[in-house]
Protein backbone atom coordinates (compact mmCIF):
# COMPACT_ATOMS: atom_id res chain seq x y z
CA UNK A 1 0.00 0.00 0.00
CA UNK A 2 2.98 2.29 0.06
CA UNK A 3 3.11 4.89 -2.65
CA UNK A 4 5.61 7.33 -4.05
CA UNK A 5 4.61 10.64 -5.54
CA UNK A 6 7.43 10.83 -8.03
CA UNK A 7 7.11 7.36 -9.60
CA UNK A 8 3.77 5.60 -10.01
CA UNK A 9 3.07 3.02 -12.71
CA UNK A 10 -0.21 3.48 -14.49
CA UNK A 11 -2.27 0.35 -15.18
CA UNK A 12 -4.06 1.54 -18.30
CA UNK A 13 -4.46 4.73 -20.29
CA UNK A 14 -8.18 5.65 -20.11
CA UNK A 15 -9.83 5.96 -23.50
CA UNK A 16 -11.43 9.24 -22.44
CA UNK A 17 -8.03 10.90 -21.99
CA UNK A 18 -6.56 11.69 -25.39
CA UNK A 19 -2.81 12.21 -25.93
CA UNK A 20 -1.90 15.75 -26.88
CA UNK A 21 -0.50 16.21 -30.33
CA UNK A 22 2.83 17.88 -30.79
CA UNK A 23 4.07 16.98 -27.29
CA UNK A 24 6.99 14.61 -26.80
CA UNK A 25 6.67 11.81 -24.25
CA UNK A 26 9.06 11.74 -21.36
CA UNK A 27 9.25 7.93 -21.20
CA UNK A 28 9.23 5.25 -23.89
CA UNK A 29 5.77 3.82 -24.41
CA UNK A 30 4.10 6.73 -22.67
CA UNK A 31 1.58 9.38 -23.63
CA UNK A 32 0.92 12.92 -22.50
CA UNK A 33 -2.56 13.53 -21.09
CA UNK A 34 -4.19 16.70 -19.78
CA UNK A 35 -6.52 17.52 -16.90
CA UNK A 36 -7.39 20.55 -14.81
CA UNK A 37 -6.07 21.01 -11.25
CA UNK A 38 -5.86 24.13 -9.17
CA UNK A 39 -7.61 26.07 -11.92
CA UNK A 40 -4.79 25.35 -14.40
CA UNK A 41 -4.34 22.94 -17.26
CA UNK A 42 -1.94 20.12 -16.36
CA UNK A 43 -0.09 17.74 -18.67
CA UNK A 44 1.28 14.42 -17.47
CA UNK A 45 3.44 11.78 -19.08
CA UNK A 46 1.58 8.54 -18.41
CA UNK A 47 3.13 5.14 -18.89
CA UNK A 48 0.65 2.77 -20.48
CA UNK A 49 1.00 -0.84 -19.35
CA UNK A 50 -1.15 -3.18 -21.38
CA UNK A 51 -3.23 -5.85 -19.69
CA UNK A 52 -2.94 -4.51 -16.15
CA UNK A 53 -5.80 -4.36 -13.66
CA UNK A 54 -8.00 -1.46 -12.72
CA UNK A 55 -7.21 1.17 -10.12
CA UNK A 56 -7.69 0.64 -6.40
CA UNK A 57 -10.18 3.39 -5.71
CA UNK A 58 -13.68 2.10 -6.37
CA UNK A 59 -15.73 4.72 -4.51
CA UNK A 60 -18.21 6.57 -6.67
CA UNK A 61 -18.11 9.62 -4.41
CA UNK A 62 -16.11 11.02 -1.52
CA UNK A 63 -18.08 9.97 1.53
CA UNK A 64 -15.94 11.88 4.01
CA UNK A 65 -16.77 14.47 6.65
CA UNK A 66 -14.34 17.10 5.38
CA UNK A 67 -14.86 18.65 1.96
CA UNK A 68 -12.29 20.48 -0.18
CA UNK A 69 -11.62 24.15 0.49
CA UNK A 70 -9.48 24.94 -2.53
CA UNK A 71 -9.59 24.56 -6.32
CA UNK A 72 -6.71 22.09 -6.08
CA UNK A 73 -8.74 19.82 -3.82
CA UNK A 74 -11.89 20.11 -5.93
CA UNK A 75 -10.08 19.31 -9.17
CA UNK A 76 -8.15 16.38 -7.68
CA UNK A 77 -11.41 14.88 -6.45
CA UNK A 78 -12.44 14.65 -10.09
CA UNK A 79 -9.21 12.83 -10.93
CA UNK A 80 -9.69 10.51 -7.96
CA UNK A 81 -13.25 9.66 -8.91
CA UNK A 82 -12.87 9.36 -12.68
CA UNK A 83 -9.25 8.29 -13.20
CA UNK A 84 -7.85 7.01 -9.88
CA UNK A 85 -4.86 5.44 -11.64
CA UNK A 86 -3.69 8.99 -12.44
CA UNK A 87 -4.22 10.30 -8.92
CA UNK A 88 -0.63 10.19 -7.62
CA UNK A 89 0.78 11.68 -10.81
CA UNK A 90 -1.76 14.49 -10.58
CA UNK A 91 -0.89 15.03 -6.91
CA UNK A 92 2.85 15.19 -7.64
CA UNK A 93 2.26 17.64 -10.47
CA UNK A 94 0.02 19.88 -8.36
CA UNK A 95 2.45 19.86 -5.42
CA UNK A 96 5.28 20.85 -7.75
CA UNK A 97 3.28 23.81 -9.06
CA UNK A 98 2.31 24.86 -5.53
CA UNK A 99 5.95 24.71 -4.44
CA UNK A 100 7.01 26.78 -7.47
CA UNK A 101 4.29 29.37 -6.86
CA UNK A 102 5.24 29.71 -3.19
CA UNK A 103 8.96 29.97 -3.99
CA UNK A 104 8.34 32.57 -6.69
CA UNK A 105 6.36 34.75 -4.28
CA UNK A 106 9.10 34.42 -1.65
CA UNK A 107 11.83 35.30 -4.13
CA UNK A 108 9.99 38.42 -5.26
CA UNK A 109 9.60 39.42 -1.61
CA UNK A 110 13.32 39.02 -0.96
CA UNK A 111 14.30 40.85 -4.15
CA UNK A 112 12.03 43.78 -3.30
CA UNK A 113 13.48 44.18 0.20
CA UNK A 114 14.23 47.87 0.77
CA UNK A 115 12.18 49.03 -2.19
CA UNK A 116 8.84 50.91 -2.06
CA UNK A 117 7.08 47.71 -3.14
CA UNK A 118 8.54 45.62 -0.28
CA UNK A 119 5.41 45.82 1.88
CA UNK A 120 3.17 44.80 -1.02
CA UNK A 121 5.33 41.79 -1.91
CA UNK A 122 5.41 40.68 1.74
CA UNK A 123 1.62 40.67 1.80
CA UNK A 124 1.46 38.81 -1.51
CA UNK A 125 3.96 36.21 -0.25
CA UNK A 126 1.93 35.69 2.95
CA UNK A 127 -1.31 35.32 0.99
CA UNK A 128 0.36 32.81 -1.34
CA UNK A 129 1.73 30.92 1.68
CA UNK A 130 -1.78 30.64 3.17
CA UNK A 131 -3.30 29.59 -0.14
CA UNK A 132 -0.68 26.91 -0.68
CA UNK A 133 -1.04 25.57 2.86
CA UNK A 134 -4.81 25.21 2.44
CA UNK A 135 -4.30 23.45 -0.90
CA UNK A 136 -1.70 21.10 0.55
CA UNK A 137 -4.05 20.21 3.42
CA UNK A 138 -6.71 19.30 0.85
CA UNK A 139 -4.19 17.16 -1.02
CA UNK A 140 -3.02 15.50 2.20
CA UNK A 141 -6.61 14.64 3.10
CA UNK A 142 -7.30 13.15 -0.32
CA UNK A 143 -4.14 11.05 -0.12
CA UNK A 144 -5.30 9.67 3.23
CA UNK A 145 -8.73 9.00 1.72
CA UNK A 146 -7.02 7.13 -1.12
CA UNK A 147 -5.22 4.94 1.41
CA UNK A 148 -8.55 4.04 3.00
CA UNK A 149 -10.04 3.31 -0.41
CA UNK A 150 -7.19 0.88 -1.10
CA UNK A 151 -8.41 -1.33 1.75
CA UNK A 152 -12.03 -0.61 0.72
CA UNK A 153 -12.93 1.19 3.95
CA UNK A 154 -15.01 4.37 3.67
CA UNK A 155 -14.36 7.12 6.19
CA UNK A 156 -17.16 7.59 8.69
CA UNK A 157 -19.19 10.63 7.54
CA UNK A 158 -20.28 13.42 9.83
CA UNK A 159 -21.79 11.78 12.92
CA UNK A 160 -24.94 13.86 12.51
CA UNK A 161 -25.69 11.58 9.54
CA UNK A 162 -25.14 8.42 11.60
CA UNK A 163 -27.22 9.25 14.67
CA UNK A 164 -30.87 8.24 14.66
CA UNK A 165 -33.08 9.00 17.67
CA UNK A 166 -30.00 9.74 19.72
CA UNK A 167 -28.29 6.42 18.87
CA UNK A 168 -25.06 6.09 16.90
CA UNK A 169 -24.46 2.96 14.82
CA UNK A 170 -21.72 2.54 12.21
CA UNK A 171 -22.21 -0.31 9.77
CA UNK A 172 -20.49 -2.18 8.23
CA UNK A 173 -17.78 -2.18 10.85
CA UNK A 174 -14.88 -3.07 8.49
CA UNK A 175 -12.82 -4.10 11.52
CA UNK A 176 -10.93 -6.83 9.68
CA UNK A 177 -9.92 -4.50 6.84
CA UNK A 178 -8.78 -1.81 9.27
CA UNK A 179 -6.71 -4.35 11.21
CA UNK A 180 -5.17 -5.84 8.07
CA UNK A 181 -2.76 -2.92 7.60
CA UNK A 182 -0.71 -3.87 10.67
CA UNK A 183 1.79 -6.58 11.45
CA UNK A 184 0.84 -8.96 14.26
CA UNK A 185 2.89 -7.20 16.95
CA UNK A 186 1.53 -3.75 16.01
CA UNK A 187 -2.02 -5.11 15.93
CA UNK A 188 -1.62 -6.42 19.48
CA UNK A 189 -0.64 -2.92 20.63
CA UNK A 190 -3.59 -1.38 18.78
CA UNK A 191 -5.96 -3.85 20.44
CA UNK A 192 -4.53 -2.96 23.84
CA UNK A 193 -5.20 0.68 23.03
CA UNK A 194 -8.82 -0.12 22.14
CA UNK A 195 -9.25 -2.03 25.40
CA UNK A 196 -7.83 0.92 27.33
CA UNK A 197 -9.95 3.67 25.79
CA UNK A 198 -13.34 1.94 25.40
CA UNK A 199 -12.97 -1.18 27.58
CA UNK A 200 -13.54 -3.72 24.80
CA UNK A 201 -11.08 -6.62 24.97
CA UNK A 202 -9.79 -8.41 21.88
CA UNK A 203 -11.41 -11.67 23.00
CA UNK A 204 -14.77 -10.10 23.78
CA UNK A 205 -17.87 -11.99 22.71
CA UNK A 206 -20.34 -10.88 20.05
CA UNK A 207 -22.73 -9.98 22.84
CA UNK A 208 -20.11 -7.67 24.35
CA UNK A 209 -19.50 -6.01 20.98
CA UNK A 210 -23.18 -5.13 20.61
CA UNK A 211 -23.73 -4.11 24.22
CA UNK A 212 -25.13 -0.59 24.55
CA UNK A 213 -23.30 2.22 26.31
CA UNK A 214 -23.49 6.00 26.52
CA UNK A 215 -20.74 8.53 25.83
CA UNK A 216 -20.68 12.28 25.38
CA UNK A 217 -19.74 13.64 21.98
CA UNK A 218 -16.88 15.69 23.44
CA UNK A 219 -15.31 12.64 25.12
CA UNK A 220 -15.68 10.62 21.92
CA UNK A 221 -14.03 13.44 19.99
CA UNK A 222 -11.06 13.49 22.37
CA UNK A 223 -10.68 9.71 22.11
CA UNK A 224 -10.75 9.92 18.32
CA UNK A 225 -8.11 12.67 18.11
CA UNK A 226 -5.91 10.94 20.68
CA UNK A 227 -6.18 7.70 18.69
CA UNK A 228 -5.02 9.53 15.55
CA UNK A 229 -1.99 10.71 17.49
CA UNK A 230 -1.45 7.19 18.80
CA UNK A 231 -1.48 5.72 15.29
CA UNK A 232 0.93 8.44 14.18
CA UNK A 233 3.20 7.62 17.12
CA UNK A 234 3.16 3.87 16.45
CA UNK A 235 4.16 4.42 12.82
CA UNK A 236 7.01 6.69 13.86
CA UNK A 237 8.19 4.32 16.60
CA UNK A 238 8.04 1.28 14.30
CA UNK A 239 10.22 2.89 11.65
CA UNK A 240 12.60 4.12 14.34
CA UNK A 241 12.87 0.57 15.65
CA UNK A 242 13.53 -0.81 12.18
CA UNK A 243 16.28 1.77 11.68
CA UNK A 244 17.92 0.85 14.97
CA UNK A 245 17.70 -2.85 14.10
CA UNK A 246 19.51 -2.16 10.83
CA UNK A 247 22.14 -0.17 12.69
CA UNK A 248 22.51 -2.98 15.23
CA UNK A 249 23.10 -5.49 12.43
CA UNK A 250 25.75 -3.26 10.89
CA UNK A 251 27.46 -2.77 14.24
CA UNK A 252 27.91 -6.54 14.68
CA UNK A 253 31.04 -6.27 12.56
CA UNK A 254 32.54 -3.63 14.87
CA UNK A 255 34.81 -4.27 17.83
CA UNK A 256 32.68 -4.52 21.02
CA UNK A 257 34.57 -1.54 22.46
CA UNK A 258 33.46 0.56 19.49
CA UNK A 259 29.78 -0.05 20.11
CA UNK A 260 27.66 2.46 21.98
CA UNK A 261 24.76 0.84 23.86
CA UNK A 262 21.37 2.48 23.59
CA UNK A 263 20.10 3.55 27.01
CA UNK A 264 16.40 3.23 27.82
CA UNK A 265 14.24 4.32 30.73
CA UNK A 266 10.85 2.72 31.32
CA UNK A 267 7.59 4.59 31.33
CA UNK A 268 4.40 3.58 33.05
CA UNK A 269 1.90 4.50 30.41
CA UNK A 270 1.80 4.89 26.65
CA UNK A 271 -1.91 5.22 25.85
CA UNK A 272 -4.11 7.78 24.18
CA UNK A 273 -3.69 10.50 26.83
CA UNK A 274 -0.26 11.66 25.74
CA UNK A 275 -1.58 15.19 26.22
CA UNK A 276 -1.59 14.61 29.97
CA UNK A 277 1.61 14.10 31.95
CA UNK A 278 3.12 10.61 31.69
CA UNK A 279 4.64 9.02 34.78
CA UNK A 280 7.94 7.18 34.56
CA UNK A 281 8.83 3.97 36.33
CA UNK A 282 12.14 2.28 36.96
CA UNK A 283 13.21 -1.03 35.48
CA UNK A 284 15.18 -3.84 37.06
CA UNK A 285 18.79 -4.25 35.87
CA UNK A 286 17.78 -7.42 34.00
CA UNK A 287 15.01 -5.62 32.11
CA UNK A 288 17.27 -2.68 31.35
CA UNK A 289 19.90 -5.00 29.96
CA UNK A 290 17.39 -6.69 27.67
CA UNK A 291 16.12 -3.36 26.38
CA UNK A 292 19.55 -2.28 25.15
CA UNK A 293 19.06 -4.37 22.05
CA UNK A 294 16.16 -3.33 19.78
CA UNK A 295 13.62 -6.12 19.54
CA UNK A 296 9.90 -6.31 20.20
CA UNK A 297 8.05 -3.08 19.39
CA UNK A 298 6.05 -3.06 22.62
CA UNK A 299 9.16 -3.48 24.76
CA UNK A 300 10.93 -0.93 22.62
CA UNK A 301 8.37 1.85 23.11
CA UNK A 302 8.00 1.08 26.79
CA UNK A 303 11.71 1.81 27.03
CA UNK A 304 11.44 5.33 25.63
CA UNK A 305 12.64 8.16 27.80
CA UNK A 306 10.30 11.20 27.95
CA UNK A 307 12.30 13.13 25.35
CA UNK A 308 12.21 10.30 22.80
CA UNK A 309 8.53 9.74 23.52
CA UNK A 310 7.72 13.38 22.83
CA UNK A 311 9.80 13.43 19.67
CA UNK A 312 8.04 10.38 18.19
CA UNK A 313 4.57 11.54 19.22
CA UNK A 314 4.89 15.12 17.98
CA UNK A 315 3.32 15.95 14.65
CA UNK A 316 6.06 17.08 12.28
CA UNK A 317 4.11 19.68 10.27
CA UNK A 318 1.64 22.49 10.85
CA UNK A 319 -0.40 21.15 7.95
CA UNK A 320 -0.92 17.83 9.76
CA UNK A 321 -1.97 19.60 12.96
CA UNK A 322 -4.48 21.75 11.11
CA UNK A 323 -5.81 18.78 9.16
CA UNK A 324 -6.54 16.76 12.32
CA UNK A 325 -8.38 19.73 13.84
CA UNK A 326 -10.49 20.32 10.73
CA UNK A 327 -11.27 16.63 10.21
CA UNK A 328 -12.31 16.16 13.83
CA UNK A 329 -14.43 19.31 13.79
CA UNK A 330 -16.19 18.15 10.62
CA UNK A 331 -16.74 14.63 11.98
CA UNK A 332 -18.07 15.51 15.43
CA UNK A 333 -19.39 19.03 14.96
CA UNK A 334 -22.39 20.39 13.19
CA UNK A 335 -22.40 19.40 9.52
CA UNK A 336 -22.76 23.03 8.39
CA UNK A 337 -20.80 25.01 10.95
CA UNK A 338 -18.37 22.33 12.11
CA UNK A 339 -18.77 23.41 15.75
CA UNK A 340 -20.07 21.48 18.75
CA UNK A 341 -22.45 23.86 20.45
CA UNK A 342 -23.74 21.38 23.03
CA UNK A 343 -22.17 18.31 24.59
CA UNK A 344 -24.64 15.74 23.33
CA UNK A 345 -24.78 12.35 25.05
CA UNK A 346 -24.82 9.54 22.51
CA UNK A 347 -26.27 6.08 22.86
CA UNK A 348 -24.13 3.59 20.92
CA UNK A 349 -22.62 0.11 20.86
CA UNK A 350 -19.07 -0.92 21.70
CA UNK A 351 -18.80 -2.17 18.11
CA UNK A 352 -19.32 1.35 16.76
CA UNK A 353 -16.85 2.78 19.25
CA UNK A 354 -14.26 0.22 18.15
CA UNK A 355 -14.87 1.14 14.51
CA UNK A 356 -14.18 4.80 15.23
CA UNK A 357 -11.00 4.07 17.20
CA UNK A 358 -9.69 1.70 14.53
CA UNK A 359 -10.33 4.33 11.87
CA UNK A 360 -8.56 6.98 13.92
CA UNK A 361 -5.45 4.86 14.52
CA UNK A 362 -5.28 4.03 10.79
CA UNK A 363 -5.78 7.72 9.96
CA UNK A 364 -2.76 8.59 12.10
CA UNK A 365 -0.62 5.93 10.45
CA UNK A 366 -1.63 7.09 6.97
CA UNK A 367 -1.02 10.70 7.98
CA UNK A 368 2.60 9.89 8.88
CA UNK A 369 3.14 8.24 5.48
CA UNK A 370 1.46 11.13 3.68
CA UNK A 371 3.67 13.72 5.37
CA UNK A 372 6.77 11.81 4.28
CA UNK A 373 5.58 11.59 0.66
CA UNK A 374 4.53 15.22 0.37
CA UNK A 375 7.80 16.44 1.86
CA UNK A 376 9.69 14.91 -1.08
CA UNK A 377 7.98 17.42 -3.41
CA UNK A 378 6.61 20.24 -1.24
CA UNK A 379 8.38 21.30 1.95
CA UNK A 380 5.82 21.34 4.76
CA UNK A 381 5.95 23.91 7.56
CA UNK A 382 7.69 22.52 10.62
CA UNK A 383 5.41 22.21 13.63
Amino acid sequence: MDYCLSHHRIPRLPSTLKPQSGRSSLFPGSAVVSFRAGGRRRSLAVVAVAGAGAGHCESSSLNSPLGPRTPSGTDLIGVLQNHPQLFHLAVADELKHLADDRDDARNRMFLSDGSPEACLHRRIAQMKENECQAAVEDIMYLMIFYKFSEIKVPLVPSLSRCIYNGRLEIWPSKDWALESIYSFEVLEIVREHIAAVIGLRANSSVKDHWAITTISKSVLSRIYVASILYGYFLKSALLRLQLEQCMALESNDLNPRQRTPIQHHGIKNLLFDRISSMQSESQSPEESSREKKPGNLKCYVMGFDPETLQRCAKLKSEEATSLIENHSRALFGDEKTGSMEDDEVILTSFSSLKRLVLEAVAFGSFLWETEECINTVYKLKEN
